[in-house]
């Protein structure tokens, strides 16, 4: 087995993932703090991080403010860079990623299991749209429209002082403000929260903002990514604010959200890959049947996708609908091995996300 990679974006900011043969991921430094491991499926269901992203209606206007077109614009990945970083306990997950006057390369390394590194350019070819929804594709525009075009969003970020992206998706929640996203697209594992967190729903389909702009609240993160970056748990939910007074899920709906579902079946994914093949402005799909990973490092199911950097967080569902656009959100997109890079994987919702987006539901 050979490195991973991960689906952020921008620079790209690392995912953190389990495994010493897994790429790792997040500005700032590990914390020195070794937890016990706890399986996926029996993780405390109590056992959830929070961060107040805002608390005054002028820390929401503040985040308004700075996303200016030309921001987002410049949020937005030139290509995956060769990154390499000398990981130890305790040691300084980015390197000199995010640090100083922002990105550096490295040659790539790959072999030694001590190494962590980002591996070649992500390509992929079959990224056109499709005249209709396939069930089966490793990456094609959505032109179908439908609820899952206005649902699913991207995310505009701030880590350690470099500006990202990723995609997410509105969930039904009793709060009518939850999104859910991974977990490195929220909060840099054992590293810091992010900052200048917002949602735009729908992104580029009839102008940049067609259905406004919404600022976190409140992130949750489960406890095994908040302490070590356990890709088991590579998830976020983030209660966002309103947008001109109404709730997100009033302006665009939301699809259904379900836990410990049956492994394997039908999934279509979703998300804004904004790496070549793709430059962000569009929504991109997947579908296919869902598999383990076959490396045993992660109890994550594998979909066939090409999706490049900032596609991360980007929903899974199953049941989908091509006609209307909804589905039932089971996972989501979190990362890729090197040696696989035709295959997305995305962590299996059990409790401890049911407990997270419990939590968030309430915020």
């Amino acid at each position: 087995m050979t490195l991973s990679t991960p689906l952020l974006a921008a620079a790209p900011l690392l995912a953190g993932l389990i495994g010493p043969a897994l790429l790792g991921a997040a500005p700032g430094r590990q914390q020195a703090e070794t937890p016990a491991v706890v399986p996926a499926h029996t993780a405390k269901r109590s056992d959830i991080v929070e961060h107040v992203a805002a608390r005054t209606a002028a820390d929401h206007r503040r985040v308004l403010d700075y996303w200016t077109p030309e921001r987002m614009a410049k949020a937005l990945p030139i290509g995956l860079l060769d990154i390499v970083t000398d990981v130890t306990d305790g040691g300084d997950l980015l390197g000199g990623v995010t640090g100083g006057k922002g990105v550096s390369t490295a040659p790539s390394l790959t072999g030694k299991k001590a190494d962590l590194a980002l591996p070649r350019k992500l390509m992929g070819t079959n990224h056109l749209a499709a005249a209709r929804p396939d069930t089966s594709t490793i990456g094609s525009r959505w032109i179908t429209g439908g609820q899952v075009a206005r649902t699913t969003g991207r995310v505009f970020l701030t880590v350690a002082g470099a500006d990202f992206v990723c995609s997410a998706s509105t969930v039904k929640a009793a709060n009518k403000d939850v999104v859910v996203t991974a977990g490195h697209c929220v909060k840099d594992g054992a590293g810091e929260w992010a900052a200048n967190w917002t949602f735009v729903p729908g992104y580029g389909t009839s102008g940049l903002r067609p259905y406004g702009q919404y600022t976190a609240r409140r992130m949750f993160v489960a406890g095994p990514w908040s302490r070590s970056g356990d890709d088991n748990y590579d998830v976020g939910m983030v209660a966002l604010s309103t947008s001109r007074g109404k709730h997100v899920a009033d302006v665009v709906g939301t699809q259904e959200i379900a836990f410990n579902a049956a492994r394997g079946g039908q999934a279509f994914g979703f998300g804004y890959p904004a790496d070549p093949p793709y430059d962000g402005d569009h929504l991109v799909y997947c579908a296919g049947r869902m598999k383990n990973d076959p490396y045993g490092q992660t109890r994550d199911q594998g979909l066939g996708c090409d999706m490049t950097a900032g596609a991360s967080g980007g929903p899974w569902m199953t049941g989908f609908d091509t006609a209307s656009g909804k589905g039932t959100i089971m996972s989501l997109s979190s990362f890729k091995y090197s040696d696989d890079q035709r295959t997305m994987y995305g962590p299996y919702f059990g409790d401890a996300v049911k407990s997270l987006f419990d939590t968030a539901q309430h915020a």
